[in-house]
């Protein structure tokens, strides 16, 4: 995948997981820890190196994922296609 095409994509699941944390307090705690390093990672430059932050994202996303997948399906699967665009990118 081209570093455009895959920006975009981070930047939309960045923002539909935002949207999604608002209404309820125990998601936007959640999410409050991951979405900064998201849009970190959307805003850096192409090929710009690695952080100490994006090498725990990944799991940080995948503890998220199992915490919401039955109460809230939707922000679970998009947690996990952020884990699958982060593994894209080698993250």
């Amino acid at each position: 995948m081209d570093p455009k095409t895959l920006r975009e994509r981070l930047a939309k699941l960045h923002a539909e997981l935002a949207g999604m944390h608002r209404d309820n307090p125990a998601t936007r705690e959640s999410l409050g820890e991951v979405l900064p390093d998201v849009k970190r990672i959307v805003d850096q430059p192409p090929g710009a190196g690695e952080s100490a932050a994006d090498k725990t994202l990944r799991d940080r996303l995948e503890r998220i994922a199992v915490q919401f997948e039955a109460v809230h399906p939707t922000l679970a699967a998009s947690a996990r296609r952020l884990i699958d665009l982060l593994g894209e990118v080698g993250i």
